[in-house]
């Protein structure tokens, strides 16, 4: 028998052990890491809030720059929902017919 033979052999074997384990074990991965979410749902929540305020404060900074009127959330959203229209529209166009 060759050595590469022994060494594919023995890792096949460790990798079908380690999955047969986790496929029969009681406990669930997270209860074997030991694992907790860092920030708790509300914290995160926040953060995106706090995100979108900087993401347009941040445009409205460039569009200060360029002489532009500032925008606010609800224009976005606005613009958002025409655009997903137009493409809604677009897409309904352009789509092969069904049979």
């Amino acid at each position: 028998m060759d050595a590469f033979t022994v060494v594919f052999g023995g890792l096949l074997a460790f990798v079908v052990t380690i999955l047969l384990l986790g496929m029969f074990s009681k406990r669930s991965a997270l209860d074997i890491l030991d694992w907790e979410p860092t920030r708790s749902p509300e914290v995160e929540a926040q953060n995106d809030v706090d995100d979108v305020a900087q993401m347009i404060a941040a445009q409205n900074e460039l569009r200060r720059r360029r002489g532009l009127p500032e925008r606010d959330e609800q224009q976005i959203e606005a613009s958002v929902r025409r655009h997903r229209a137009e493409l809604d529209e677009q897409r309904q166009r352009y789509s092969w017919p069904e049979s």
